[in-house]
């Protein structure tokens, strides 16, 4: 009897899996016998299906409501957002390639449609490939998943991308992360800022282009690409930052990144909780490293907000705070009209008597710059409920709030301890006037839209 090879134990293997799922999903096969002509015909039908399965139902269960394009017989995950931007999802080798983009792929249909004018940005921190598959026109932006990048980062990505594609009126720029979402829509909708449309219109056409469902973003909803608030937060810090001193028509705005500003944090509160005594936070911020362009999150402190109780008063419970405000109750304020101090008395200690509320004061403030996050675990070790990103430049108040619908990823046990008026506010000492960032256009040069 001849000795059964390597590949054909492969074969079988794969034809007896791929039987177990035609099974469950209501096909029948007879079984394998030995010198029936049938059988071959049999395991080559079912390699086909297995394959089709692979490159169609998995890749599309995966993509879920964004949009794929059919181009030369493939099937990917990418969507024109304009003429010269692309967004996709990773282009993977290997099993990877079962659900995501197969390298050769992507690179056989950006050659074929874009040959000598395409340049790839990949935002992954957590996987990379060899640029020499895209002709070594590859530019990195590491970022962490569900997270933000410092606004140096996003400053960088837009000159990058408006010099490629000033260079060539046939260029395009293709942006990834993993699943070609969170991050590709925040970077992508941060250079349609810097191209001269609102915050709200770059997410909109973001949405259209890359959503089947053709809907409005909004970050309260799960069904968008651009879905964590902290990303669509950090695309209005950037609108804030940008100026176009001569009108969306005359080249690049001016960047105006704020200065380093440094609060201190002074105590940690969640009002209306249910169904938990207490939650742990750890607060850390983005530092750079020398030389790389991922910023990592340090940790700066970590600890444990507990429930507040009458009768027990706490002495480094803060009773008045700071706050700058402006001087016509408003939020946006010139850049000539100087900002007052006021004290402020915290006068909630009924309402956290008559609901469940957490908290922790900092026996010694805690101080923090630039991009910040705070992480609410259920537990030490794990157990994440939800988290926040912002930058402290962007503090006007010495109170900063998250409502349920300005938290990242809050998922089942999340929303589990939420009261309805549950709210995560942080307290800051008062900031120096220098650190309140306001970018102003030179007045000659101001339209009068």
């Amino acid at each position: 009897m001849m000795p059964i090879s390597q590949s054909a134990r492969i074969d079988n293997a794969l034809a007896a899996s791929t039987s177990t799922l035609f099974s469950v999903m209501g096909f029948k096969f007879s079984k394998l016998g030995p010198g029936k002509a049938e059988n071959l015909t049999l395991l080559h039908v079912q390699h086909q299906f297995f394959s089709y399965l692979s490159r169609s139902f998995f890749r599309n269960l995966v993509s879920k409501q964004r949009r794929r394009m059919l181009v030369g017989g493939y099937d990917l995950d990418m969507s024109y957002i304009t003429d010269r931007l692309l967004a996709m999802s990773f282009p993977a080798e290997r099993m990877r390639a079962v659900y995501r983009n197969p390298l050769w792929q992507v690179k056989s249909v950006l050659d074929m449609r874009h040959q000598g004018h395409y340049k790839v940005y990949n935002l992954c921190i957590e996987e990379a490939y060899d640029p020499s598959h895209f002709h070594g026109r590859v530019e990195r932006f590491p970022m962490d998943d569900n997270h933000v990048p410092p606004l140096e980062m996003i400053k960088n990505f837009c000159e990058s991308v408006n010099s490629w594609l000033s260079s060539d009126p046939k260029n395009i720029a293709v942006v990834h992360c993993m699943a070609g979402k969170g991050r590709t829509g925040m970077m992508v909708c941060a250079y349609l800022v810097y191209s001269g449309m609102s915050v709200k219109e770059a997410l909109q056409v973001y949405a259209q282009k890359r959503t089947t469902n053709n809907e409005g973003v909004s970050h309260t909803s799960s069904t968008w690409d651009v879905s964590i608030p902290s990303q669509c937060r950090y695309v209005g810090y950037w609108e804030n930052l940008l100026c176009f001193p001569k009108g969306v028509d005359f080249g690049p705005p001016d960047v105006n990144l704020p200065q380093p500003c440094r609060r201190e944090l002074l105590r940690i509160r969640l009002y209306d909780t249910v169904n938990i005594g207490s939650v742990f936070f750890v607060v850390s911020e983005l530092q750079e490293v020398p030389g790389e362009r991922y910023y990592p999150p340090v940790e700066v402190f970590k600890g444990c907000c507990r429930q507040v109780k009458k009768g027990y008063p706490r002495t480094n419970s803060q009773r008045y705070y700071l706050s700058y405000i402006d001087r016509d109750g408003r939020e946006n304020q010139s850049a000539t009209v100087e900002p007052h101090l006021v004290a402020q008395m915290d006068t909630e200690s009924p309402v956290l008597y008559q609901k469940t509320c957490l908290d922790y004061n900092f026996e010694k403030p805690v101080k923090v710059t630039g991009d910040v996050r705070v992480i609410l675990y259920e537990k030490m070790i794990g157990g994440r409920l939800f988290y926040a990103c912002f930058n402290t430049a962007f503090i006007k108040n010495s109170l900063l709030q998250f409502f349920v619908g300005d938290l990242d990823k809050v998922g089942k046990k999340g929303k589990s301890i939420c009261g309805p008026a549950f709210c995560l506010e942080l307290l800051f000492g008062p900031a120096n006037s220098d650190c309140l960032f306001s970018a102003s256009c030179d007045d000659d040069y101001s339209s009068d839209d």
